[in-house]
């Protein structure tokens, strides 16, 4: 079993910051790809951003490309997502997931974080 416990959201303006952080324990995440997706009211879960734990390229949405940063450090088994310049339209409860293989961008992972929420006011 993977725990993935996200934190790092709240309440910005249009145009402001925030970082979330998804730390990650009970297994080693070597062989694993980290996501983060997002849940607005009434949609779906989708794709935000994506990595394998152990390098190479990342993976975004179209729609956070060149906005949105997802990194992760070793050290502390921790993944983030840098959230800048966002939009109300991003505002959702935002999910850390872990699958141990390939990364895709789908909902196909294995194991799932609470959510933290992130609200954008205009």
């Amino acid at each position: 079993q993977v725990q993935l416990v996200e934190s790092g959201g709240g309440l910005v303006q249009a145009g402001d910051s925030l970082r979330l952080s998804c730390a990650a324990s009970g297994r080693t995440l070597t062989s694993y790809a980290m996501g983060w997706f997002r849940q607005a009211p009434g949609k779906e879960r989708e794709f935000v951003a994506a990595l394998r734990w152990s390098g190479g390229r990342t993976y975004y949405a179209d729609s956070v490309e060149g906005r949105f940063t997802i990194s992760r450090d070793s050290a502390k088994n921790t993944v983030y997502l840098q959230m800048n310049s966002l939009k109300p339209e991003g505002a959702a409860v935002y999910y850390c997931a872990a699958r141990s293989g390939i990364v895709v961008v789908t909902t196909q992972y294995e194991f799932w974080g609470q959510g933290t929420q992130v609200t954008v006011s205009s």
